[in-house]
């Protein structure tokens, strides 16, 4: 897959700091010498203004812009302006072996190849880039205009969903650094990375199943289902439903016995994902600007919600989706492949938006569904959504999202600070354990998995072809 992202701009040439600070040090120096009546202090200021005379002479040439009206002699002098081309970024994504990520939730197995070509029409002596690669900060580089048209780097991917994988600007340089033009427009080369999908066996569902269609096994008579009773024949049963060797043991002539089976029913779904925050692994990086390359909550998030999702999709359920730090992105639940891809880019189009948001009033949900609350816990808004669905009737589960702390850089004071955050979220969870929801810890396969099939075998339940 290719990409390209090109601007270009028309830059101002203007003087170098280096060329001013030679005019004001060079009539300095002259006036100096003239004051003192000594020539050392001209021997200095005379050469620099030499030079400044020299660099002035070599400015770049002025490009005639089309359509611009001419200058006249009362008119003031308009200013120099020469044109840079385009900065033109190529991306090419290669996928290796490992797939969409690993086990621990990252991304990585995929890297991003960058082509950087950035050139100038007034041939300048060198080109001053600002690349930013990824999550890093931006680095600057001073390279000559045949280095820059090669430039080439490889940027893995370590999240998902929405990222900028780079943005180049450039500005020209001129003779002996003299002159430098405006940096152009930044050119930039944005992704949504799909998150990894995890593979689910076993599937909770709501203690009540109230659709009418589906692949789980319900508990009202119906067709489709496993064998419940043999009853007598009511009008609107089906004559193929007749148990003739039942109404031959019973020995009645007059009554006829039917055999009913239990209906099968779908689930309603909603994953509530709290995207209001994204910290990462690392928690010395988590007041930084550019984290380094780990696991965030919002990896881990996107993560098990499309794991969710497709899995309750698989089974004809119906899913819907809620982000928490955008009350726009409301996705009601809904079966269908059409519903399920909507709900899928939902999830990797989810993005921290930094600043909190906080609901006046809980997100509606459909009657009877299960709500799996996809959070890092830190404040608590999602815990009291979380006791209020539980309140009227849903069943809950709250997705633990937080990655595995690691504090080894900090301070003992940070230390002790996040000591003290850990215990706030620690009592936070077992309020949500008291007020009847349930919890799951995402990171670690293995205790997921169990956790899972315990979640899934209550209250009074099983996923799929299971009996109850």
């Amino acid at each position: 897959m290719t990409e390209r992202a090109a601007t270009t701009t028309r830059a101002r040439w203007m003087p170098s700091p280096a060329v001013a600070g030679a005019i004001v040090v060079g009539v300095v120096g002259v006036a100096a010498a003239f004051v003192m009546s000594r020539f050392e202090p001209a021997l200095v200021g005379i050469p620099l203004l030499l030079c400044a005379a020299w660099d002035w002479d070599r400015r770049p040439a002025a490009v005639e812009t089309p359509g611009r009206p001419e200058t006249t002699e009362d008119a003031a002098p308009a200013p120099t302006e020469a044109r840079v081309d385009a900065v033109d970024i190529t991306t090419a994504v290669t996928t290796h072996a490992g797939g969409d990520g690993d086990a621990a939730g990252r991304v990585g197995g995929a890297a991003i190849d960058i082509l950087v070509a950035a050139s100038a029409t007034q041939r300048p002596d060198a080109l001053h880039l600002r690349l930013g690669l990824g999550g890093a900060a931006p680095v600057d580089a001073v390279v000559t205009p045949r280095a820059a048209a090669e430039l080439r780097s490889a940027v893995p991917i370590v999240h998902s969903g929405p990222q900028r994988v780079a943005a180049v600007e450039v500005r020209a340089i001129g003779a002996d650094a003299a002159w430098v033009s405006l940096p152009s427009d930044e050119a930039v080369v944005e992704r949504v990375v799909r998150p990894r999908r995890a593979p689910l066996r076993s599937l909770p569902l709501p203690a009540r199943l109230l659709g009418l269609t589906g692949q789980h096994i319900s508990t009202r008579p119906g067709n489709g289902g496993e064998f419940r009773d043999i009853d007598l024949f009511h009008p609107g049963d089906r004559l193929r439903r007749i148990d003739w060797k039942a109404t031959a043991r019973a020995g009645r002539g007059a009554d006829l016995y039917v055999r009913r089976t239990t209906a099968t029913s779908d689930a309603a779904v909603h994953l509530v994902l709290d995207a209001r925050d994204d910290v990462s692994a690392v928690v010395a990086d988590w007041p930084r600007a550019y984290p380094r390359p780990a696991v965030s909550s919002l990896d881990l998030a996107r993560e098990a919600a499309s794991s969710l999702a497709a899995a309750y999709t698989g089974a004809a359920d119906r899913v819907g989706f809620d982000d928490l730090g955008e009350p726009r992105r409301v996705l009601p639940p809904r079966a269908g492949a059409r519903h399920r891809e909507r709900v899928l880019r939902a999830i990797e189009a989810t993005a921290a938006n930094g600043a909190p948001f906080t609901r006046v009033r809980s997100p509606r949900l459909a009657p009877g569904s299960i709500v799996f609350v996809l959070s890092t816990f830190l404040d608590d808004q999602p815990v009291a959504l979380a006791l209020t669905w539980r309140a009227t009737g849903h069943r809950v589960i709250a997705v633990d999202v937080l990655p595995a702390r690691d504090g080894r850089e900090l301070p003992a004071r940070d230390r002790l600070a996040l000591r003290a955050i850990e215990l706030e979220r620690a009592l936070r969870l077992e309020q949500l354990q008291a007020g009847g929801v349930e919890l799951l810890v995402w990171q670690d396969p293995a205790l997921r998995e169990a956790a899972l099939r315990a979640l899934a075998s209550g209250p009074g339940r099983v996923s799929g072809r299971g009996r109850r």
